[in-house]
């Protein structure tokens, strides 16, 4: 089976300015645990993925993708925006989840 490669049609000018974009991790599993759990996002800490990987591949990627923590602020407005979605603004349910908070 002949090797895949992937082809792009990126020029060097665009993935330049794609690496320098700052990329967030943060991370759900508590620590110690068998795999990591983190969400990962590149330019906008609301735009993310959740990954998992085990600890050796996450420390890895980590480097490679020179990726900083979410502050307290970032995961806070992700979190109102997830919870936005979930229970939706003004809504019967979205008022009795904030009272029981």
């Amino acid at each position: 089976m002949p090797d895949l490669q992937l082809h792009t049609n990126t020029t060097p000018k665009a993935r330049s300015s794609f690496e320098r974009l700052t990329k967030y991790i943060r991370v759900r599993s508590d620590a110690g645990a068998r795999f990591v759990e983190f969400d990962f996002a590149i330019g906008d800490p609301s735009l993310f993925v959740e990954l998992i990987m085990p600890p050796g591949a996450f420390e890895a990627f980590c480097n490679n993708n020179q990726v900083i923590h979410m502050t307290d602020e970032q995961m806070a407005d992700v979190d109102a925006e997830l919870q936005k979605w979930r229970y939706g603004e003004d809504t019967l349910m979205s008022r009795n989840h904030n009272r029981s908070a």
